[in-house]
């Protein structure tokens, strides 16, 4: 069995979960550290925007190349593809279904004068920010486990000869 697909996949898990960390763990808390929480949020918000298009071109991919390599034998990447459904399911909920709202509360406080945390609509704003980063940190969690059990070297097919050149 060829290891390209396997090295593509790892590629785009790694990919994908590098920049959740880097993106939610070190960029985001470093803009607030260091900019006003407006200017932050601005950067931020666009920054989380560009990890979900991540998190949803390679997980879609990764779930492909998952699905095929499962069909050619490769029976650890079946667990693996459940883990890529959770974050995905993530990303999809955690960004795609609750950032509209949050765009829409932030762009409504703009309207009014105020930023979102000074506004009337601060605690639903709240509310749905710690339902967007409950989601993220799930996503997280199942992008370091989905690494850690990624399969080292290469996958020998049931009654197959090692790969060479690993």
């Amino acid at each position: 069995m060829s290891l390209t697909p396997q090295r593509l996949f790892r590629l785009l898990v790694v990919i994908w979960v590098g920049s959740l960390v880097t993106i939610g763990y070190a960029a985001a808390p470093t803009l607030f550290a260091t900019l006003d929480r407006v200017a932050a949020g601005a950067v931020a918000a666009r920054l989380f925007r560009i990890e979900a298009i991540i998190g949803v071109f390679c997980g879609v991919l990764s779930l492909a190349l998952g699905n095929l390599l499962v069909r050619r034998g490769a029976v650890a990447y079946r667990r693996l593809r459940w883990l890529l459904v959770g974050m995905l399911a993530c990303v999809i909920v955690g960004y795609f279904s609750l950032q509209p709202f949050m765009d829409a509360l932030r762009a409504a406080a703009l309207e009014a004068g105020v930023d979102v945390g000074h506004s009337a609509y601060a605690a639903r704003f709240g509310l749905l920010h710690a339902l967007s980063s409950a989601f993220y940190l799930v996503e997280s969690l199942l992008g370091l486990v989905l690494v850690w059990r990624l399969p080292v070297g290469g996958v020998i097919p049931p009654g197959g000869a090692a790969p060479r050149g690993v």
